[in-house]
C-alpha cells in the first residue's frame, strides 16, 4: 500500500458558534488555548500522515493558511484546497482528487477532537487494507448524525444521513479511511435532499458494489466541537490531562493549586488559580479567581472577577463582574465589565471585539 495522505476538511460557515465564527473559522477557535484544528494536524502526524491537504472555503482560507501555515511547525508538509462551496464532504473528496492522487489517504473533520488520536486506525487500514474504515461512536441523539445499521455480525449494511428513524445509536465520527475507489463513489451521486453530495452514500456505494467496509467503536471519547456546549466540554476533557508548567510570575500573595499551566510573560497578583485550567502568555490576573476548567488565552487581563469552566479569547479584558462567570465563550479583544447591580451568575456567548457593560 502507497503511504497515506491526510485531508482535513476546514471549510463551513460555523453557523452554530455564531457570533464568534463571524470574524474567525470555526476551526481556529482554542480548546484549552490551542486551536481545535491544530490538535487534528498532529494526530494525523503523531499516526505517521505527513502530506496534508487542507479543505477551505474562500471566506476563512486566508486566516487558517496564516494559523497552520505550510505545516513545518507540525512536521508536516501543507497543501491548501479551495472548495468554492459547502456542497458536502463527498464533494469535498472529489475537490482533492488531485492532491490525493491514487494514494490510499485518512479524511478528518478539522472540528472533531479525539482522544486516542489516530494511530490505531491507521494501524488497522495498513494491516487489513479495506476500501474504506469508517468510525462509530454511540450517541443519544442519532438523529442528527450519519448513522451505521449493522448485522447481527457488526458487519456495515447501510449508512443513512441524519435518519427520522434512526436503526442504531452508532453514528459516525469525523474520521474515514479510504482507498482511492471513494472517487468513483461519489462521483457517481446526487445531491441530497439537503442538496449536497453526502459521503455516507458515497460509502453506502461501496457497500452496494460489494466493496470491503469496516467499522471501529470510539476508544476514549470524540467530541464534535460545533456548539457552544460542544467547545467547553472539549475543554474540560482536555485540560484533565493537564500536566503543571508555571513559566509566568506567581506573587506571594497568590495561590495556584491543582494541576495549572501558566505561559511566559503571565502575572498573577493576589489572584487564586484553581485547576485544572490554563493562563496563556502575557495574561494579566489580578484580584481575581480562576476556577477549574477554564482557558484563558494570551494577553487576557481579568480584574477582580471570577471566571470558571469558561474559554475567554486572546486580547479579551474581563473587569469589576461583581459575581462569577460561568460556562461562556468570550471571542477575541472583547470588553466585558460591570458598572454597577446586584450579583447574578452569567453565561455568555460573545463575539470578537465586543463591549459588554452590564449595569
Amino acid at each position: 500500500m502507497e503511504p497515506l495522505k491526510g485531508l482535513i476538511l476546514s471549510g463551513g460557515a460555523g453557523t452554530r458558534l455564531r457570533p464568534i465564527t463571524h470574524t474567525s473559522a470555526k476551526q481556529l477557535v482554542p480548546v484549552a488555548n490551542k486551536p481545535v484544528l491544530f490538535y487534528g494536524i498532529e494526530a494525523l502526524v503523531e499516526a505517521g500522515v505527513k502530506e496534508i491537504g487542507i479543505i477551505i472555503a474562500p471566506e476563512t482560507g486566508d486566516e487558517i493558511r496564516a494559523a497552520a501555515g505550510d505545516g513545518s511547525q507540525f512536521g508536516a508538509e501543507i497543501t491548501y484546497i479551495v472548495q468554492d462551496s459547502p456542497a458536502g464532504l463527498a464533494h469535498a473528496v472529489l475537490t482533492a482528487e488531485d492532491f490525493i492522487g491514487s494514494s490510499p489517504f485518512v479524511m478528518y473533520l478539522g472540528d472533531n477532537l479525539l482522544r486516542d488520536g489516530l494511530r490505531g486506525l491507521v494501524s488497522t487500514f495498513t494491516e487489513h487494507e479495506p476500501d474504506a474504515l469508517i468510525l462509530l461512536t454511540p450517541v443519544d441523539d442519532p438523529e442528527s448524525y450519519g448513522v451505521a445499521e449493522l448485522d447481527g455480525e457488526d458487519n456495515i449494511v447501510r449508512l443513512i444521513e441524519k435518519p427520522k428513524d434512526p436503526p442504531s445509536n452508532l453514528a459516525l465520527v469525523g474520521v474515514y479511511l479510504f482507498q482511492n475507489l471513494i472517487f468513483d463513489a461519489a462521483r457517481s451521486l446526487e445531491p441530497s435532499w439537503r442538496g449536497e453530495l453526502e459521503i455516507t452514500e458515497a460509502i453506502d456505494k461501496l457497500i452496494d458494489d460489494g466493496r470491503t467496509v469496516r467499522s471501529e467503536v470510539v476508544r476514549g471519547w470524540w467530541k464534535d466541537t460545533g456548539q457552544l456546549a460542544d467547545m467547553l466540554e472539549a475543554n474540560r476533557l482536555v485540560l484533565e490531562e493537564l500536566v503543571t508548567e508555571i513559566e509566568g510570575d506567581v506573587d506571594e500573595d497568590s495561590k495556584v493549586e491543582g494541576r495549572v499551566v501558566i505561559g511566559p510573560g503571565a502575572k498573577l497578583e493576589r489572584a487564586v488559580v484553581r485547576g485544572p485550567a490554563v493562563i496563556g502568555a502575557g495574561a494579566h490576573i489580578e484580584d481575581a479567581f480562576i476556577g477549574p476548567y477554564t482557558s484563558i488565552g494570551d494577553d487576557v487581563h481579568v480584574r477582580r472577577s471570577e471566571v470558571e469552566n469558561s474559554i475567554v479569547l486572546s486580547g479579551s479584558v474581563v473587569e469589576d463582574l461583581g459575581t462569577r462567570m460561568e460556562a461562556s465563550l468570550l471571542g477575541k479583544e472583547v470588553k466585558l465589565t460591570r458598572s454597577q447591580g446586584m450579583p447574578q451568575t452569567l453565561q455568555l456567548l460573545v463575539g470578537d471585539r465586543s463591549e459588554i457593560k452590564l449595569v
